[in-house]
């Protein structure tokens, strides 16, 4: 018999979203995200496993004890279930919920493959008004992710140095995150319209259109059709403006921007640089003040500038740029930011130290967005697998206590504490 307890209470959110809940079913980054940012809104988020853990389980980076840290950040503030999918009781189980009743319930996220019984035909069958949110790789069917995405779009030819002809794929899964936020832009919006006109309704969206709405957006497709010459790669310089990498005096690289006119001219100032600028536009018959200018001739510039950087530290530089207001950085590992970027700490009224289930204590954020008549909720952990599975199954499918515990002893679904005692 499992021994467990009930009404282990919620994840302790609050926010703007509070009474909402929604269900996901998903692996990886896109769905998992938008979860967790309706959780940090306050959404009440239930997310759904196999009983031995999703796909992205173990995903990296890990803890030294092996624990993915992957799923601590993806999966804050959400509750847990971990249920056999493959018995037709898991099945019923996982459409209960889905479906359970309730205003502000009936909200599903997923990217997984839910033909058949999790589909949202067949599911609303058993609430009308569901809404469903379905992610996928592309319009076809076809699984994708960004490192597929972005070789078929032409985003790696555009990557990495300049004059090399590997193509160089991206380390930051962007269209994976900002699938993620249309998925939350999504249920939000269908939220509404059932409000209002009390339809339920699916949505569908796929990761390659979405990659491929967004280049369209940066006027990348139309330069592929009305121009002749490849964009091609660009290494550091800021594509169209001025913005390039400098090597300091003591070895230390830094990030400088010239998008802006202000932003040029604040440049020019700072590193007394007017003269010869002057006389490089006057040669080649441009104005700098055009941020086009400033692309063409950004090799002239960046030749220009390099000494001024190489002849100081970046303690020199730095004051200098802060009081002139330039748009710069320093280039820095994640381990060093950590160190050394206030932003990156406790400072900083976003981040919270927090014991992040079996993986260790660390620095874990709350959501960046702040509402003026809403509490911001608590940075919280993630779950572990299963943690919320007998308070579901109770305050959600509203089973009984020996019920549940008849599920537990089938196997059907599983949790922490009854793994500790079978093992």
């Amino acid at each position: 018999m499992y021994a467990g307890n009930r009404n282990l209470g919620g994840n302790g959110m609050s926010g703007v979203l509070k009474g909402m809940r929604v269900v996901e079913g998903s692996a990886f980054v896109a769905v998992p995200l938008a979860g967790m940012t309706l959780a940090q809104m306050g959404a009440e988020v239930i997310r759904f496993d196999r009983v031995q853990g999703g796909l992205d389980a173990g995903r990296w980076p890990l803890a030294p004890n092996g624990q993915s840290l992957f799923w601590d950040g993806m999966n804050k503030g959400k509750k847990s279930i971990a249920v056999d999918m493959k018995d037709p009781r898991g099945k019923e189980l996982i459409t209960q919920i889905i479906t359970a009743p309730g205003e502000d319930a009936g909200l599903f996220l997923t990217n997984l493959r839910v033909q058949g019984w999790m589909d949202h035909e067949t599911l609303s069958q058993h609430r009308p008004d569901l809404v469903s949110v379905t992610l996928s790789g592309d319009r076809h069917g076809r699984p994708q992710v960004d490192y597929t995405v972005n070789p078929a779009l032409g985003i790696p030819d555009i990557t990495g140095p300049e004059g090399s002809s590997n193509p160089t794929a991206n380390a930051l899964p962007a269209w994976d995150l900002i699938a993620g936020n249309m998925c939350v832009s999504a249920l939000l919006a269908a939220e509404r319209h059932r409000l209002r006109h009390g339809a339920g309704q699916a949505v569908d969206l796929n990761l390659k259109d979405v990659a491929a709405a967004v280049i369209g957006h940066l006027g990348m497709i139309g330069d592929a059709t009305l121009n002749t010459n490849e964009r091609g790669k660009s290494g550091n310089a800021l594509y169209g403006a001025y913005g390039h990498d400098f090597l300091c005096a003591d070895g230390r690289r830094v990030m400088i921007i010239g998008l802006t006119d202000r932003q040029w001219r604040g440049i020019v100032k700072a590193t007394e640089t007017s003269t010869l600028m002057q006389q490089l536009a006057h040669e080649h018959n441009v104005d700098l003040g055009d941020e086009g200018a400033r692309w063409q001739l950004r090799h002239h510039i960046t030749a220009l500038l390099s000494p001024w950087f190489q002849e100081r530290t970046l303690d020199h530089i730095a004051p200098i740029f802060d009081a002139a207001g330039l748009t710069w950085s320093e280039f820095r590992s994640t381990k060093r930011a950590l160190a050394e970027d206030p932003d990156l700490s406790s400072e900083n009224p976003m981040f919270v130290e927090t014991q992040q289930g079996r993986s260790g204590t660390y620095l874990v954020p709350k959501s960046p967005m702040s509402f003026e008549n809403c509490e911001t909720p608590l940075a919280v952990k993630a779950p572990i697998l299963g943690e919320h599975t007998e308070e579901i199954l109770g305050d959600v499918v509203g089973m009984s206590d020996g019920e549940i515990s008849s599920l537990f002893d089938r196997g059907i679904v599983t949790a922490p504490s009854f793994s500790r005692r079978a093992a």
